[in-house]
C-alpha cells in the first residue's frame, strides 16, 4: 500500500491563479470546477509531475515513451492496483491518473461499421499518473498539495510547489465581449444539410431502428491565441462543474462541460445524464418562461426517460442485483447560456468490479449516443461524416483509492495545429422539429464561439 503526504498551503490565490503558475509544466492537466461549490463542483484538481504516461488504443499503446501491445485498459487497471492507497481524508481524489477516453474508444467495445472520416488523429486514451496533485476546496477556499511515494521525496516536491505558489500573483479576470462573428466558423453541415439530417434520423425512428439519437455538427475555425488565454475566457463566460484544461502532446483540450458521466465513491457508482435544453432569457421574465417551458416539455422528459432507462441497464451489468435506482428524475440546472434537464442514476458495484469494468460496459454515455446504443452509434457514423474524437468522450480522474469522476465531453474545444474544433448536438426523437433542433445546437455553441471570437 503506497503512502500519500498532504500539506495545506496558506494562500490568497485563486484556483486559476495557481494553475497559471504551472501552465507551462510538462503535460499539465487542470480539472476545473467553476460552479455549484456546495455540490459536485466543490473540488478542483491540478496534476503536476507525471511519473507514468500512457496513451493509445485498446490493442496498441505507448507507455512512458515505449511502444507496447495488449489491452491498455488492463494496463491502467494494473497501474491502479500497483499504486493502491487508502484515502482517509474528505477529499474525493488525492492521487492517481488524470486524462481522457475519446468517443471513438467505443469502437473498440462494439462492432461499429466505420463510415465517418478520421480527419483529426488523437489517441483514443490518454492518461498521466502524477506524483503531485494540488487540491482546491472551492467551498472553503483552501488549497492542499499531495505527494506520492517516499516521504523525503514527496516532501521535497511539496516544498518546491509551495515555494512557487507563495511567489504567485493574482490574475485579473478577462473582459469578454458579447459579439460573435459567425463567419469565422465553418461546419461539417450547412444549415439545410443539418435540417435534412434531422429528418432522416426521424425516418430511422419511424422504421424502428432507434428511439432517440444524438446528432452533432462540428465547427472549426483558425486560432491565433494561446489555449491558456482562450480557456481563461471560456471559464469566465461559462463556468461549469466539470471543466478542464489539458495541455498534452501536440494538442490542447479546453472544456466547460456541465455533465457527469460516471462517479465512483466507496463502491457506489453514479451517472447523471442531461437531455433537454433551453436558452437563458434576456431578462428575468423570459428566463422564467424558458425554464418553465423546459420543465413542462413532454418531448424533453420523454428523451431523458429513454436515456435513464438505457443508463440503468448499463449500470446493472456491473452493479449488485436490485441496487440500481433513479435518485433524481427531472431536475433543472442553470448555466450562463442555457437551462438543462437532468437525472441521476445510482448503484452499488459488485465485489471486484471497478471503474475500468464500468467503462467497458457503459462507454460512451447514452445521453450522447441514443437508444438502442449500438444502432444509434452506427447511424451517427453514417450521418456525421467525420469522427467525433474527444467530443462526447470523457475527461476526469481515476484515483489510486478506487474513486473516480469523469465527465461527458461537451462544450469543449480541441486545439491542434492552429485550428479549433468543437461539436454541438442534441437528441432527436420522433417529436423533434428540424429548425428547433438546429437552433438548439447554436445555443449550445454560443459560449464557445464567444471565447474564440474574443481578442
Amino acid at each position: 500500500m503506497k503512502e500519500v503526504y498532504i500539506r495545506q498551503i496558506n494562500t490568497e490565490l485563486t484556483t486559476f491563479d495557481i494553475f497559471s503558475l504551472f501552465k507551462n509544466e510538462e503535460e499539465v492537466v487542470f480539472l476545473d470546477s467553476g460552479k455549484d461549490f456546495s455540490g459536485s463542483g466543490r473540488y478542483s484538481f491540478l496534476g503536476i509531475n507525471p511519473f507514468i504516461k500512457i496513451k493509445g488504443d485498446t490493442k496498441e499503446y505507448v507507455f512512458n515513451g515505449e511502444a507496447a501491445n495488449g489491452d491498455v485498459l488492463d494496463k491502467i487497471k494494473d497501474i491502479l492496483q500497483d499504486y493502491k492507497i487508502e484515502n482517509n481524508t474528505n477529499f474525493p481524489f488525492i492521487g492517481g491518473g488524470i486524462g481522457y477516453f475519446s468517443y471513438d474508444l467505443g469502437r473498440d467495445f462494439e462492432k461499429i461499421t466505420e463510415i465517418a472520416k478520421e480527419d483529426i488523429e488523437i489517441p483514443k486514451i490518454y492518461f498521466n499518473f502524477y506524483d503531485n496533485v494540488i487540491i482546491f476546496d472551492n467551498l472553503n477556499k483552501t488549497t492542499f498539495v499531495t505527494g506520492l511515494g517516499i516521504k523525503e521525496k514527496a516532501e521535497k516536491s511539496i516544498d518546491e510547489i509551495e515555494s512557487i505558489i507563495k511567489s504567485g500573483e493574482t490574475i485579473e479576470k478577462p473582459e469578454v465581449g458579447e459579439e460573435i462573428d459567425f463567419t469565422k466558423f465553418t461546419s461539417n453541415f450547412e444549415k439545410e444539410e443539418y435540417i435534412k439530417a434531422v429528418g432522416k434520423v426521424r425516418d430511422y425512428i419511424r422504421s424502428g431502428d432507434v428511439y432517440i439519437m444524438n446528432l452533432t455538427q462540428r465547427f472549426q475555425c483558425p486560432v491565433g491565441r494561446s489555449g491558456y488565454d482562450i480557456y481563461n475566457d471560456l471559464r469566465t463566460i461559462n463556468p461549469a462543474q466539470f471543466g478542464a484544461y489539458m495541455k498534452l502532446d501536440e494538442f490542447e483540450i479546453l472544456s466547460c462541460s456541465p455533465e457527469r458521466f460516471l462517479k465512483v465513491r466507496e463502491g457506489v457508482i453514479d451517472t447523471r445524464p442531461i437531455k433537454g435544453t433551453r436558452p437563458r432569457g434576456k431578462n428575468p421574465e423570459e428566463d422564467e418562461k424558458n425554464r418553465k417551458e423546459l420543465m413542462n416539455s413532454e418531448k424533453d422528459k420523454s428523451e431523458l426517460l429513454m436515456i435513464v432507462d438505457l443508463e440503468r441497464n448499463d449500470l446493472s451489468r456491473v452493479c449488485k442485483l436490485n441496487t440500481v435506482k433513479v435518485t433524481e428524475l427531472f431536475e433543472i440546472e442553470e448555466y450562463p447560456t442555457v437551462f438543462h434537464l437532468v437525472s441521476n442514476i445510482r448503484g452499488e458495484l459488485e465485489e471486484g468490479k471497478d471503474i475500468i469494468d464500468s467503462i467497458r460496459v457503459a462507454f460512451p454515455g447514452g445521453s450522447i449516443t441514443g437508444a438502442p446504443k449500438i444502432r444509434a452509434m452506427e447511424i451517427i457514423d453514417e450521418m456525421e461524416k467525420v469522427r467525433r474524437n474527444i467530443y462526447t468522450g470523457s475527461i476526469g480522474y481515476l484515483g489510486f483509492d478506487g474513486n473516480c469522476d469523469i465527465n461527458i465531453v461537451i462544450r469543449t474545444i480541441m486545439l491542434k495545429e492552429g485550428t479549433a474544433y468543437f461539436g454541438v448536438g442534441g437528441g432527436i426523437t420522433w417529436e423533434s422539429e428540424e429548425e428547433f433542433e438546429y437552433e438548439e445546437t447554436l445555443h449550445k455553441a454560443k459560449a464557445l464561439m464567444r471565447a474564440l471570437c474574443n481578442e
